[in-house]
């Protein structure tokens, strides 16, 4: 069905990647300095920082993994969802506008590590050194994974085999990111968040037109196995609280929490918050009904997917007009393009600002350091490469996505969170934290693999609440932090 060549589709992939690359050229025009090319100046209006947020978030896992994974099944993968949506409402409510303002008022920080570094004065610079290779490590994997995404579409697309469709996608998304930095991420977000929001209900509403209505939809997933529908079937309590636990990823997740630093002020955070959430739970909601509806279609079709995480691009070819499909395909590099983007943006940084920047003898111009970081952005891009080039065709994107999240969340998180309301906190305190965070889900995820059991709780949960228990416990133990160090959280906190 799908053997020849769709040139509508192509034709408009095509186009949407061109515009993609005059916004990234464009965008380099008016990138002047180091903080235009990470941050954008610090000018985001309330929606670009929303969409800005959402898109850099929601990935090609929303569109390929987590349809793919409810389709198979069922129901039961409604708490990711659930799980996320709380996370990303408590990040906007209690870390969205402490972390603007403290990220200012901290000598004008322009990345994590840099925020950790001047929040708590450390000379030694080892806070920041953790921090960086942290970020590092698991972006790495993360961008991997946005990556095979990439190659399993272009392959959808074009019938390449898997590594030339790996290379012609991550070069796209490589030469945007270098070039433009974060005005042309910003920019782009914007446009490609709407169109993941709109091709997340149109699809399954679709779908449900295909098979005579809602009514009739209903009816064919109830002869489906029973199960399907059940929210709980085939997951004990170890399984919900780990799907939930997604949630407290969003606190440790640099690539997002970016976004509330580049904000014009805190008083844009509100207005963000609204239309963030009001976009993402749609938008998370319907890629779950992409999966569910999805499945009844096919099963009266006869069809069996080689690959379920590629139904949402199937459905698309399948029930729509090649042009109007065509713009749907494009929805999905969308989401790859914005997370894959965002986060070799945010290790590019933390290479530059935080590794490369303190090694310098002398001053610099703001030009050398732009220079670098697009350097940076092509070191990490390759890095990722060859792990997705290493990876088969049939890879979960989901797995890659949840080993990176997880790391990312338990490692920064409750560091993140406590260094903005709790005045006492200390260097110390913080290394300790992101370490055991670091380490425990690395360690979590082998003994999950090799023994089972407790362990195939999802490693964010031990990693998260272990690195908030060493913050408090390190931290009492701890001398007093310096004068400067609480004068400036009393700062900040007046601010608000």
């Amino acid at each position: 069905m799908f053997g020849d060549l769709n040139y509508p589709i192509i034709t408009i992939f095509i186009v949407y990647i061109a515009s993609v690359l005059l916004v990234g050229f464009l965008a380099s025009r008016i990138t002047k300095n180091i903080s235009d090319y990470i941050l954008g100046g610090r000018n985001l209006s309330g929606a670009l920082t929303a969409l800005g947020a959402g898109a850099s978030d929601m990935g090609g896992w929303l569109l390929m993994a987590l349809p793919g994974a409810a389709m198979i099944n069922g129901i039961n993968q409604i708490w990711m969802p659930v799980g996320l949506a709380i996370g990303a409402y408590l990040n906007w409510q209690f870390l969205a506008k402490r972390l603007r303002v403290y990220t200012e008022v901290a000598n004008n920080s322009l990345t994590i590590p840099a925020y950790f570094d001047n929040r708590f004065h450390d000379h030694s610079r080892i806070l920041r050194i953790v921090t960086a290779f942290v970020v590092l490590t698991f972006f790495t994997f993360y961008a991997a994974a946005g990556f095979v995404a990439g190659a399993m579409l272009t392959q959808n697309i074009f019938h390449f085999d898997y590594l030339t469709s790996l290379l012609v996608c991550s070069s796209v998304i490589i030469a945007y990111t270098c070039i433009g930095g974060f005005f042309a991420i910003s920019w782009i977000d914007f446009f490609q968040g709407t169109l993941i929001f709109f091709a997340l209900l149109l699809v399954p509403i679709f779908t449900i037109y295909h098979l005579d209505g809602l009514s009739n939809t209903l009816n064919l997933l109830s002869s489906e196995p029973a199960h399907y529908l059940d929210a709980f079937h085939g997951i004990g309590i170890i399984s919900v609280i780990s799907l939930l636990a997604w949630g407290l990823g969003y606190f440790g997740q640099p690539h997002i929490i970016v976004r509330f630093m580049a904000a014009r002020s805190a008083n844009e955070i509100p207005v963000a918050r609204f239309i963030c959430m009001f976009w993402m739970i749609l938008a998370m909601y319907g890629s779950i009904f992409t999966g569910i509806v999805g499945a009844a279609y096919f099963t009266t079709q006869g069809i069996a997917l080689k690959n379920p995480e590629t139904i949402f691009l199937v459905l698309s070819q399948t029930l729509f007009n090649p042009w109007i499909a065509g713009f749907l395909i494009a929805a999905v590099l969308s989401a790859i393009m914005s997370t894959v983007s965002a986060q070799m943006l945010s290790a590019a940084s933390a290479l530059t600002e935080d590794l490369y920047r303190p090694l310098l003898k002398k001053p610099v111009s703001d030009k050398h350091f732009v220079t670098v970081a697009r350097i940076c952005v092509l070191l990490i891009a390759a890095t990722a490469v060859l792990i997705a080039a290493t990876a088969s065709q049939g890879s979960s994107i989901l797995k890659l996505v949840s080993y990176a999240w997880g790391g990312l969340g338990a490692s920064f998180g409750p560091v993140i969170l406590i260094s903005l309301y709790w005045r006492r906190m200390t260097r110390s305190a913080a290394i300790t934290g992101i370490i055991t965070g670091a380490f425990t889900v690395i360690i979590w995820e082998i003994l999950g693999k090799q023994v089972g059991g407790i362990f195939e709780l999802y490693s964010i949960v031990p990693g998260f609440f272990l690195n908030a228990l060493m913050v408090f416990v390190v931290g009492n133990l701890s001398r007093v932090p310096e004068v400067k160090t609480t004068s400036q959280f009393d700062v900040a906190l007046a601010k608000l």
